[in-house]
């Protein structure tokens, strides 16, 4: 793969190297909303602490490892470059997951979908209520930590629920494309919750932000 870059002078062809050199570091999302708009259902302190440290640590430690990537790339130092498979599949996949979540989450949201992810749900589960229990029951049986997911499998051109280990990020892990996040790590609900992961779980369905789900089900579609 080669990346253009265009300037007064023209398009130039840049070697895969040369991309990873003068690419930019990733920063940390601004949230759309306040810390405690989501409250009473996710807590102002979870929010804070969950944006602020758990995902900026991410961010920073997927730099950290893509530099080191781009150090062992340089060099030619295989070794290296499979060494460091885990911290970019771990990191890279946290800051993916999380920049999709805050944008699935609202003030305003709640409810039910409607127009077409309306209809694909009843297509593909029999009905909202039916999807509802699903995604629930997945997200809850989450072993440890990890991420329940409604994704979007464009081959078969249907709906599936999956539910992913860890930071692993499900278009990468299962060629799914991401529709809704929920993630299910304690860090996500346990000052609020404890340890009752379907008590938050219930709560999430009342900030779950439709019009960007459907907005992501009309762009992966295309």
């Amino acid at each position: 793969a080669f990346c253009f870059f265009s300037s007064r002078s023209g398009a130039k062809l840049i070697a895969p190297l040369g991309c990873l050199v003068s690419r930019q570091k990733h920063t940390l999302p601004d949230l759309p909303y306040d810390y405690g708009a989501l409250e009473p259902h996710i807590n102002a302190e979870i929010m804070q602490l969950h944006h602020s440290k758990h995902h900026a640590t991410y961010v920073n430690n997927l730099n950290v490892a893509e530099e080191k990537y781009k150090e062992a790339l340089a060099k030619g130092d295989v070794t290296a470059q499979v060494s460091l498979q885990p911290a970019l599949k771990f990191n890279g996949g946290g800051h993916i997951n999380h920049t999709i979540f805050w944008t699935n989450l609202s003030p305003n949201g709640g409810g039910e979908p409607k127009g077409e992810l309306m209809e694909a749900i009843k297509r593909d589960f029999g009905s909202f209520a039916n999807f509802k229990e699903k995604l629930t029951a997945v997200s809850v049986g989450v072993q440890g930590s990890g991420w329940g997911w409604l994704g979007y499998n464009k081959e078969q051109g249907r709906l599936q629920i999956a539910a992913c280990a860890n930071q692993d990020p499900l278009q990468g892990t299962t060629g799914l494309i991401p529709l809704l996040g929920i993630d299910v790590w304690e860090h996500a609900y346990y000052l609020q919750y404890k340890n009752v992961r379907p008590d938050y779980l219930k709560a999430i369905w009342n900030v779950i932000n439709w019009e960007n789900i459907s907005s992501r089900y009309a762009t992966c579609k295309k």
